[in-house]
């Protein structure tokens, strides 16, 4: 009796070209940069200067769709006055707002990590720091929003704001891809929603508009260099990376919303997060927003092993 040959593992094969053929074939770095860099010169702002800070708040206007709000469709919202309502999606577009500055100073300095030995005359390292020059206005616009909308800012739990420190110590570069790509792409499905919604603040509106455009860029960079790590990585950098990813989203669905906002326009804090994980209207959200980024992580090789359980316990994954 023959006994079939053992089926190769995906790791096994990672630096197949038939695989890499499978999984897409790699674009040259320089190629994809000049195109970034090109992009940039013609769709890049200042808010500085884009947006009008001084103008008056619309009145009776939303900071942000309620449909994306986190207790939307639960028992507490429908007793909830359209007044707290709209003040509960002031405080998380806040919240959210602190998050995505918090991502961003990670961001950066990953960034930086990334370039460290690369060619300082390469297109590649040009747009790295075209990017970071992005994230900085972004960071001050984001900041700038919250002041203007009257909302604290709402820093992330001690715990993962000290734990971020060692990811920026010990992560990778696939890992630091892969958490960048956490970072932005929920935030900007979201935003996408935002911009063009005419119930949203006109300020908001701006704010999420100049986000979206120029983090499509931060994306494409970002997806083509991690499908690159992807193929050519050694492999514990490659399961390191599923490690991290899938912590990372646990992290981030535990920091997205400050839990504090419901205290802070006058709701049961308990109830309130208790009432947020049980919504299956706002598990859906969420999952929809990691589905293009979760469907392309599988397809590169990222939802692997340990890594995908964690994924799952996040709430992204669905």
């Amino acid at each position: 009796m023959t006994t079939a040959p053992a089926r190769p593992s995906r790791d096994s094969l990672m630096n197949d070209p038939v695989l890499q053929d499978a999984l897409g074939p790699l674009k040259d770095r320089e190629q994809i940069a000049k195109r970034l860099l090109e992009s940039s010169a013609k769709h890049s702002f200042d808010p500085d200067t884009e947006l009008d800070w001084e103008a008056p708040l619309d009145e009776g206007k939303w900071f942000w769709p309620p449909e994306l709000v986190s207790l939307y469709d639960t028992p507490m919202w429908r007793r909830m006055s359209e007044e707290q309502r709209m003040d509960l999606a002031r405080h998380e577009a806040a919240s959210l707002a602190s998050l995505g500055i918090w991502f961003e100073i990670i961001l950066m300095q990953l960034l930086v990590r990334h370039i460290y030995d690369k060619s300082v005359t390469s297109d590649h390292v040009r747009y790295a720091l075209t990017e970071i020059a992005d994230e900085c206005r972004h960071s001050k616009m984001f900041a700038r929003m919250i002041k203007r909308g009257g909302a604290p800012a709402y820093p992330v739990p001690r715990v993962y704001h000290n734990m971020a420190r060692a990811l920026k110590t010990v992560s990778t570069t696939p890992g630091s891809f892969a958490a960048t790509l956490l970072g932005e792409e929920i935030l900007d499905w979201m935003q996408r929603l935002t911009f063009p919604d005419e119930r949203v603040q006109t300020l908001v509106r701006g704010v999420t508009r100049i986000h979206v455009i120029e983090e499509s860029r931060h994306v494409r960079y970002a997806r083509e260099e991690l499908r690159r790590q992807m193929v050519t990585a050694p492999r514990w950098e490659r399961e390191f990376t599923r490690v991290s990813s899938g912590q990372a989203a646990r992290v981030f669905s535990v920091c997205f919303v400050n839990p504090q906002v419901y205290e802070n326009v006058g709701l049961d804090r308990r109830e309130a997060v208790a009432q947020v994980r049980a919504s299956g209207h706002r598990r859906e959200v969420m999952q929809s927003g990691a589905k293009r980024l979760t469907d392309f992580l599988d397809d590169i090789g990222v939802l692997h092993g340990p890594g995908r359980a964690l994924w799952r316990s996040s709430g992204l994954l669905a």
